[in-house]
């Protein structure tokens, strides 16, 4: 393997369709190259790596060698996994069943700590790993009251990628991601969290959070705000999804219409021009409430490509991205994740999958490039 760049900038494999182990390889094989020979040269190139439950179960030991293989010969390697959807992710109504099985599940645990396992065997000496997962689950379906069952099934798994670290030196931290919606919304409640679970002192390295700037820009949060209250809760950056979410002024039905799809689930906050704060479990319930809310600025999680500042009838969070990367500590992971491209309107996906992954990395690039030129 080449030298591997200082900070790791990738994008997450999430965005191509596929369930199984030789659809998710497949994919890898179709994309990945060209991406490394337009963002990476030169540079062993990290793989933001999603793998869902039925993958993992059918990385065999010849599969594994394969691909161990198939790293070797492109220069790439694996930092990170996307642990978050268990099961389908594309092409049919994921919506709320993205987050299950969540954490009072076993087989969530389970599965978190089969990964653990594939990646401590992929990780390059000297680099930290990470698995981002669900955060703990969505409201609704798990609340306050099922915490303690979450700390019983959270901890095998941290004591689980302790244990690997002692046997193989390779250390991984599993990083809850904050989304709307769900028991881990806001920055607040992150930090209410790590408090309330009171993690052994010599498990605590293993856990903290995924940073989703798209999640984040969709609460209202200021990204100053946010990253020093992590800071002061000593809650550990793994890894950081660099991703924009829509932003619509006094928008109209038809045009929130827009981007009314039926696979994802879009949570929406609605800020009123007095400060007041509205959210909704997804877009149709806030469209029912557009004539009391019209007046207002929308923000929906809908992943949009990082380069783009919008159209005509449209803006993005971009602006969080911009001021969040100079903030941010210089260790985590960087990864792209737009894994909406296939539902996108037609205007923001006019080029190829691949070219848009380029794009954003290059974008990426040159915002950390300009933040480190900062005095």
């Amino acid at each position: 393997m080449s030298k591997v760049p200082g900070r790791l900038i990738t994008y997450c494999t999430n965005i191509h369709p596929g369930e199984g182990w030789r659809e998710h390889f497949a994919a890898l094989r179709c994309h990945v190259p060209a991406v490394k020979a337009a963002v990476s040269p030169h540079r062993a190139f990290p793989l933001g790596l999603r793998l869902s439950r039925r993958a993992a179960d059918e990385l065999s030991d010849g599969e594994h060698e394969r691909f161990v293989a198939w790293l070797r010969e492109h220069d790439c390697f694996v930092p990170t996994i996307n642990g978050f959807p268990y099961g389908a992710f594309h092409g049919e109504r994921i919506k709320e069943r993205v987050y299950l099985p969540d954490w009072r599940s076993p087989e969530r645990a389970a599965y978190t700590m089969r990964l653990a396992d594939l990646l401590a065997g992929w990780l390059p000496a000297g680099i930290v790993g990470s698995i981002s997962t669900v955060p703990i689950g969505f409201k609704g379906m798990v609340a306050d009251a099922d915490l303690p069952e979450v700390r019983r099934q959270l901890i095998p798994v941290l004591e689980h990628i302790e244990a690997l670290r002692a046997v193989s030196g390779k250390e991984i931290v599993l990083a809850l991601e904050p989304e709307p919606g769900c028991l881990l919304e806001t920055t607040e409640e992150v930090c209410r969290f790590f408090e309330v679970m009171a993690f052994p002192a010599e498990l605590r390295d293993f856990i903290g959070v995924c940073y989703d700037c798209c999640h984040q820009a969709v609460e209202f949060e200021e990204p100053e705000d946010s990253l020093a209250r992590l800071a002061n809760a000593g809650i550990r950056i793994a890894k950081v999804q660099v991703s924009s979410a829509l932003s619509l002024m006094s928008p109209t039905v038809a045009q929130l219409g827009r981007f009314d799809e039926p696979c994802y689930l879009h949570q929406v906050a609605v800020r009123r021009r007095d400060g007041a704060l509205y959210r909704f479990r997804d877009l149709p319930d806030a469209i029912a409430e557009h004539a009391g809310l019209a007046d207002a600025e929308w923000r929906c999680h809908f992943h949009v490509p990082i380069f783009s500042p919008g159209a005509a009838d449209f803006g993005t969070t971009r602006r969080f991205l911009e001021q969040a990367l100079p903030l941010l500590p210089g260790e985590p992971l960087l990864e792209v994740e737009t894994y909406t491209f296939d539902v996108l309107p037609p205007e923001l996906r006019r080029e190829s999958v691949t070219d848009s992954i380029i794009r954003e990395i290059q974008w990426l690039e040159a915002q950390v490039d300009a933040a480190h030129r900062r005095p």
